[in-house]
């Protein structure tokens, strides 16, 4: 199974910036043995449709539980599908803690992002609080059990520990091992063999450094890269570490 590397560009980068940066990869990317994709603010996808290298996705960061109708603000699935989207992160922690987001809102979010011929990319994970008390497991299986709910297998999970989002402390990659282990597992229960085929990334302070031996553990499949995705130099060394 192909490494996904998903580039959460977060609340960065406008549609000029984001011209450029699509630009400076298309110079400098190499063929690697990852899939790229850009999960970008909505208002800069057209600029990347137009610019990104064949092969190079994009998707949204987040997307609306609703198909249309009176939600002002939000971003319907079919809007990003026209644009040439191909995912959708939903219930990413920034979602869950500052907009209140549940595991049902999430779960909604991911169908609808299905429907639309989406793959949406569901994250998990848990707080230092929680890790610290053991119980990051059972913790993580229970919010991805209620965050599937009703969704099919053209899924991606990634599992992001709260704790070592942005913070420059990075679960090591025994961690990641630990809790993809687990959510493989899960997968099989609910779907069966078509888990096989399901992706499980690993997010949290990922970079060059430390990329491959993420990568390498028999149950993650790629990562969801926030900060190292913001300069073309980090996103070319990822991809290179993965060849």
């Amino acid at each position: 199974m192909k490494n996904l590397l998903a580039l959460n560009w977060k609340m960065n980068k406008t549609p000029t910036e984001a011209r450029a940066w699509a630009q400076e990869l298309g110079e400098k990317l190499e063929a690697g043995q990852a899939e790229l994709a850009v999960m970008a603010p909505a208002i800069t996808l057209s600029a990347l449709a137009a610019n990104l290298p064949t092969g190079v996705g994009f998707g949204g960061q987040d997307v609306s539980a609703h198909e249309s109708g009176a939600y002002t603000g939000e971003i319907s699935a079919a809007m990003l599908k026209d644009v040439g989207a191909t995912y959708a992160v939903v219930g990413h922690s920034e979602r869950r803690d500052y907009h209140g987001e549940t595991d049902a809102v999430v779960a909604a979010k991911a169908r609808q992002a299905q429907a639309n011929g989406l793959t949406p990319i569901v994250c998990v994970g848990e707080k230092l609080d929680v890790r610290e008390a053991g119980e990051h497991v059972p913790f993580t299986l229970a919010q991805l059990a209620g965050s599937l709910e009703g969704v099919g297998t053209d899924v991606v999970v990634a599992y992001e520990p709260v704790w070592a989002i942005g913070t420059g402390k990075t679960a090591t990659a025994e961690d990641a091992e630990e809790l993809a282990a687990a959510i493989r597992s899960a997968l099989e229960e609910r779907y069966g063999d078509a888990a096989a085929g399901i992706r499980v990334l690993y997010g949290g302070s990922v970079k060059p450094d430390n990329i491959a031996s993420i990568c390498a553990k028999p149950n993650v499949n790629g990562a969801l890269v926030g900060g190292a995705s913001l300069k073309v130099a980090d996103v070319l060394g990822m991809n290179d570490a993965l060849k």
